[in-house]
This record gives structure tokens, sequence and C-alpha cells, in this order.
């Protein structure tokens, strides 16, 4: 604007006579000049007023979409970014309701889970100080069934910890390679008294037992331990089987067994925290409820992923890559 007034004054100086016209014509481009900042002011602070309002909207979540945020069409690029501001907001809202309510029903789930073994021990105990204790019948009864709560207490406190410091980070990986042969064939001789109370075939596949594997030795334990005592719960009859393949780069952990199998439906579900396909037979088998979202967590901070595939009354097979 003011490139365009010292063209217009210029030439007036030297065309326009006598002095007083002179005046009058700087008196009336300033007087435009006024005028139009005036109009271009006015229509800045309603451009900042409907900014404000609209950022207002967004802070009180009143938009659903993002279409719903219009300014005009010379402000595209602050309508653009404004818009990108919305859509985070929207994610981070949604992701901080989603998060409360996972805490909501993990609180729920660990008061069910502790509340269960502290009743029933509290229940035995009771029946023994009622005199149950000088009953030779009984009296060992009660307290085996006590002793096996305190177990499952136990159990659940530890995987309690364990996912704890596993979200929040605080879980410790020390990685490094490792006699991938000796560490499973260890764990399934550990393993095979449980599997011979149940009449279920363990079976170890031998491989390369030169082969080494990258990662932590004694989270990979705890994931395969996890995946044998599961195996062998869900199974009734037949075997659980421990193999690995092996690849240019890589080798897949296998635990297959021959069980009750899982509906297809409920295959993204299982890793979940406290989640049980079916609660009854679940209960009866034992188990806290997290030990497949352990075995998720630890697998993936190797930077794999933990796979199913699962036949209904045919049994089960997870597998996990670690590198070479």
């Amino acid at each position: 604007m003011l490139l365009i007034n010292a063209l217009l004054l210029v030439p007036a100086i030297f065309l326009i006579e006598p002095i007083e016209r002179l005046f009058i014509f700087i008196a009336i481009l300033l007087a435009s000049d006024i005028f139009i900042m005036y109009l271009l002011g006015r229509k800045r602070n309603k451009e900042l007023d409907e900014i404000k309002a609209i950022i207002n909207n967004i802070r009180k979540n009143k938009y659903q979409t993002e279409e719903e945020i219009n300014l005009d069409p010379h402000l595209l690029s602050l309508q653009k970014a404004i818009k990108k501001m919305f859509i985070k907001t929207k994610n981070d809202i949604d992701y901080l309701q989603r998060l409360q309510k996972m805490r909501s029903q993990f609180l729920a789930n660990v008061s069910h889970e502790l509340r269960t073994p502290i009743f029933a021990i509290q229940g035995f105990i009771e029946t023994l100080l009622s005199g149950a204790i000088n009953d030779k019948k009984v009296n060992m009864h009660f307290l085996k069934k006590a002793n096996h709560h305190t177990i499952n207490l136990s159990n659940l406190l530890n995987d309690l910890i364990d996912i704890s410091m596993i979200e929040s980070g605080e879980m410790r990986m020390n990685y490094g390679y490792f006699d991938v042969s000796a560490l499973l064939e260890g764990i399934v001789n550990e393993q095979k008294n449980i599997a011979n109370e149940k009449g279920i075939k363990l079976i170890f596949h031998s491989f390369n037992d030169e082969m080494q594997l990258f990662g932590d030795k004694d989270k990979i334990k705890q994931v395969i331990v996890n995946l044998l005592q599961n195996a062998i719960k869900y199974s009734e009859k037949g075997s659980v089987e421990v193999s690995v393949e092996e690849a240019e780069r890589t080798a897949s952990i296998k635990v297959k067994d021959t069980g009750i199998g899982i509906q297809e439906k409920y295959l993204d579900r299982i890793f979940e925290r406290f989640y049980r396909v079916d609660k009854a037979r679940s209960k009866s088998v034992g188990g806290t409820g997290l030990g497949l979202a352990i075995v998720k967590h630890i697998v993936e901070a190797h930077g794999s992923k933990i796979l199913v595939k699962s036949t209904v009354d045919k049994g089960s097979e997870f597998s996990f890559q670690l590198k070479k």
C-alpha cells in the first residue's frame, strides 16, 4: 500500500496546482488508506474470531470429523494445519479413553483373580481353626488345598509384576547369543513329569546343536515354559512337540500340541491379559490368564511376532522367530 501511495504521490507533486489542491489530494489519499486499513483489520479480526471459535470447539470436542472444519479459501494452509491438529488431538483422546477403559478392566480382573485364592485360603484356614485341624481325615487335605492356592496366588503376583515391568519399560533385557538346543532340551526335561502325569507324550525334535540364536536367554526360557505348560494343560491326550525350523538368518521355534484347539474368531484375543476362551475350563486347569500376554510382550521385545495356527479338536501350534 505504501508503494502505491508513493507512485501516486510523486507525479501528483509536479502535476497538481495550486498547493492547496495537492494537500486536498494527499488528505483524500490518507483517508482512503485509513478506510481500506479499517476494512482489512475488520476482516482480519473476523477471521481471527473464526479461528478462535474453531480451536475452542476442538478443545470442547464438538467436532466429529475434520470435514466440519472450514475456513476462507485464502486460509487453506492454515485450515490444513488446524485439521492435522484436530486429527492428532482426537486420536490422543481416543487413545486415552481406550487406555482408561483397559486400566479399569485390568483392575477389575486383578481384583477378581486375587479374590479367588485369598477367599479359598481364608475358608480352609477358618475350617481348620474351627476344629478340622484335629481331624486327621481332613486336616492334611485342607492344608494341601490352602498351599495349592498360595502357589496360585504367588504365580499371579509374579506374572503381574512381570507384565507391569514389561509394559512400563522397566524390565531390562540381557541380549546375547545362546545355545538354543541345550536350552530347549533342558526345558523339555523339566516339563516331562507334568506331561507324564496327564499321559501326554512330550517330544523334542533334535536339530543343529551348534546353532546360536540372539536374544535374552532367560526371557526366551520363560516364553517356552509358558507355551509348553499351556500346551500340556489344554491337551487330554496325544503329544506336545518342540521343534526348530532353521532359515538363512533366522530360526523359528515351534510348540505344537494335539489339544482342544482354538476357534479362529478367538485367535486375535488370546494374547489379551486375563482373556480366556472357555472361562470354566480355564479355571479348572489353572493358570493366571497372563501367560500368553507375557509371551507376546517378550517376543515383540525381540523384534519378532508370536504366531498361532489352530484347529478345534485337533490342536494348536505357536511359533516365533529369533535372529541367528
